[in-house]
């Protein structure tokens, strides 16, 4: 059972709009406009209504400049003006910019890598509430990068975060409880939480829940039920749910036999470098026929994950 849901490395389009409507209340003529204005995709004149209230020291509107300049969304792509916008709006108190800063400076976006930084503006982005924040802070003390590693610490943001409802940290909280990490063990908490997660459709949660299910961890086993989700989170594009309903079709675990299933998801998790799934990939080619690993292989190359 594994993995831990980590940092967001990209901010994609949509989630501008959604981000900027987040960073401020829409009261100003402008900013509503260029909002409006994201989220019909005319970035132009999104940059037309921010770039002079950024200029004015409108938090929202730096924040959401930085955004801009993140993505190469109406100008070009320019990691460095992306920071500096960011730190304007962060300065001013701005949560998601303070996030954003931390994100910078522990991805080495625009500025020099420095985890001591990144811990400190995801911090004065947490204790505001934000949920992204306490996540990456969680992570952070998880993995003892820029803090002393520190499991309880840890536990203690993604809680703050996955009580807010965020789906990540729902993952990771379930997976501190499922090892006994911070916490005192507990497969039935595990299991709350990545079902948690997994009702909001995170493919981790997914997988972890199916996993569950599978050895009956924390509730009665039910291969058919690991199956469904398995095939959630394979659907999406975790690689260890297409290595594990490969499994269950290779198996015949909650479905019937079906070597050419197996085949069909082993390759897809084969080409995300999934080693296990690459070594049974070649063993259940013996049992294919040339023209059906040609039809499948079609077929996984044809395939593209849900919600991307």
């Amino acid at each position: 059972m594994r993995k831990t849901t980590w940092l967001n490395r990209a901010i994609t389009a949509p989630l501008l709009t959604i981000m900027l409507c987040a960073a401020a209340e829409m009261a100003h003529a402008g900013l509503a406009e260029g909002r409006a204005a994201i989220a019909r995709g005319d970035y132009a004149a999104a940059l037309k209504e921010l770039r002079p209230l950024a200029i004015q020291g409108n938090a929202a509107a730096q924040f959401g400049l930085g955004l801009m300049y993140s993505l190469g969304a109406g100008l070009p792509k320019d990691d460095r003006q992306a920071v500096e916008w960011f730190r304007k709006a962060a300065e001013q108190g701005s949560a998601d910019a303070q996030n954003s800063l931390g994100l910078s400076y522990d991805n080495g976006n625009g500025v020099t890598k420095d985890e001591r930084q990144a811990v400190e503006w995801y911090r004065r982005s947490a204790v505001q509430g934000y949920a992204a924040a306490q996540h990456n802070l969680g992570l952070v003390y998880a993995n003892g990068r820029g803090v002393p590693k520190d499991d309880r610490e840890a536990v203690g943001w993604y809680r703050k975060a996955a009580d807010q409802g965020y789906s990540k940290a729902q993952n990771n909280l379930g997976l501190k409880y499922a090892d006994g990490q911070g916490v005192r063990k507990d497969d039935q908490q595990a299991v709350e939480w990545f079902r948690k997660a997994a009702d909001q459709g995170d493919p981790e949660g997914q997988f972890n829940l199916g996993v569950k299910y599978q050895f009956g961890q924390g509730v009665s086993k039910d291969d058919r039920q690991a199956v469904e989700w398995y095939r959630k989170g394979a659907d999406q594009g975790s690689a260890m749910a297409q290595h594990n309903l490969g499994n269950m079709y290779g198996n015949g675990r909650g479905v019937p036999r079906d070597y050419r299933q197996a085949y069909f998801w082993w390759l897809l998790a084969s080409a995300q470098g999934f080693e296990e799934a690459t070594k049974n990939r070649d063993i259940v080619e013996q049992n294919l026929s040339q023209a059906e690993r040609s039809a499948v292989q079609a077929k996984a190359l044809a395939w593209v994950p849900k919600n991307k």
